[in-house]
């Protein structure tokens, strides 16, 4: 207690640099992915991708990432374990912080897509594990992670593999293709923009103290949707009105191009609103526990300046490290046009949707690589580049003991330091 009295400013300014360098991390990883397929795609140029997920990103995080937060993150360790020493709660935070930007900057610097949420989660349990014991795990809730390694990429991949298939059947295996294309993409449209609203109302704008029934949310996306659909009938019917001009598959792809402008702003402010979490919730606990001099609390209010202090990690992360994993989704696993780009992105949104219905501990990373081996696999097995898979898989499966691992190792740094 006294080393939270006589070091409480130091101890904050430090996991204050941790928590910005979690959130660097998540930016040139998760960020990266969720741009990927646009890049990919050639729907967005690097350039334009960075400049949109800096400012969708930056106001998800900022706007809807949340005034109180799960300091523990998703029930992992049991915090009334750590109330007769709440130092080694602060100091395993710390350390949790330090261990998921380290591994995952790693991961971004070698081009893969590992999980951000599984980093930090490892992390937790590594440090709880050594600090007060492996009862401080919550194990049934490891095996659901553990778990969705394999359903989470299943059911996107079989997601995106439905889209792509429809999309073919509908619009390219036709005679008229454009004129299928006009018909179809506005209810595409419709559907993408069914999925992203649902997944911003679920996962952002309760934080904003917009906190919406079932019902409502499904009203509140129908009729946004609808909007979205007539704007994009009549833009995509002006702007391809000359057939002469306008023939062949490379117009439908310009098609599909306007709807991955769509998802890609959309996705990247559900994620800033959600993945921000990651950085600021163990960020948050040392704070609360500090400037509550070891009251440990399950939940806490944020302090003013953490939430800027994801957002511009986020940004940072994704301009400086954020091309190399978006290579290895956009390029690397198979090649992408904005058809099969879309069809990735919006098997991805409605695989989190899903999830996040049914309580299921997800991966928007796992996700995403899901339904780009959905997309490749429905070209046939040949078009998917099998050693970048491989490598992605093993980088997965390492992630949980990495970041488990390097939080035991700074744990017992830090604790030197300051006990």
């Amino acid at each position: 207690m006294d080393i939270l009295a006589n070091y409480g400013t130091v101890l904050i300014i430090v996991a204050a640099i941790f928590g910005l360098l979690m959130a660097i991390g998540i930016g040139a990883n998760d960020v990266a992915n969720a741009m990927g397929t646009s890049v990919g795609s050639k729907a967005l140029t690097v350039k334009q991708a960075i400049i949109i997920a800096m400012i969708f990103e930056f106001a998800g995080a900022y706007l809807a990432g949340g005034e109180v937060t799960d300091t523990i993150r998703r029930g992992v360790i049991e915090p009334a374990l750590f109330t007769d020493q709440p130092e080694l709660l602060v100091y395993g935070m710390m350390s949790s912080l330090l261990a998921a930007g380290t591994w995952l900057l790693l991961a971004s610097y070698m081009g893969w897509p590992v999980s951000t949420t599984h980093s930090i989660i490892g992390a937790i349990i590594g440090f709880a594990s050594v600090s007060v014991g492996t009862e401080a795990v919550d194990w049934s809730s490891v095996q659901g992670i553990v778990g969705s390694w394999i359903i989470t990429p299943f059911i996107s991949g079989l997601m995106a593999y439905a889209i792509f298939v429809s999309a073919q059947r509908l619009i390219f295996d036709t005679e008229t293709p454009l004129i299928n294309a006009k018909r179809f993409v506005p209810v595409y449209m419709f559907i993408t923009t069914m999925v992203i609203a649902l997944v911003t109302i679920k996962k952002g704008l309760k934080h904003v103290g917009l906190h919406l029934n079932s019902t409502e949310a499904w009203l509140c996306s129908i009729a946004v949707s609808a909007i979205v659909m007539l704007v994009g009938y009549l833009y995509i019917y002006k702007r391809f009105s000359n057939t002469e001009e306008n023939h062949g598959f490379s117009s439908v792809e310009r098609i599909f191009s306007v709807l991955m402008v769509i998802t890609a702003c959309a996705m990247a402010f559900a994620h800033g609103s959600n993945d921000v979490a990651n950085a600021i919730g163990p960020l948050a606990a040392v704070v609360s526990t500090v400037e509550h001099l070891g009251q440990v609390a399950g939940k806490s209010a944020i302090a003013w300046w953490i939430l800027p202090l994801g957002g511009i990690g986020i940004v940072v992360g994704l301009a400086t490290l954020g091309h190399k994993v978006m290579a290895t989704v956009g390029t690397g696993i198979t090649e992408l046009t904005p058809s099969r780009g879309f069809a990735a992105q919006l098997a991805t949104a409605s695989t989190v949707v899903l999830a996040s219905g049914t309580g299921l501990p997800i991966s928007t990373t796992q996700t995403l690589v899901g339904a780009v081996l959905g997309v490749g696999f429905a070209r046939g097995i040949a078009a998917l580049n099998l050693g970048v898979v491989r490598n992605i898989v093993a980088s997965w499966i390492v992630t949980l003991p990495a970041g488990a691992l390097l939080a035991v190792i700074f744990f017992y740094v830090i604790q030197a330091v300051f006990g």
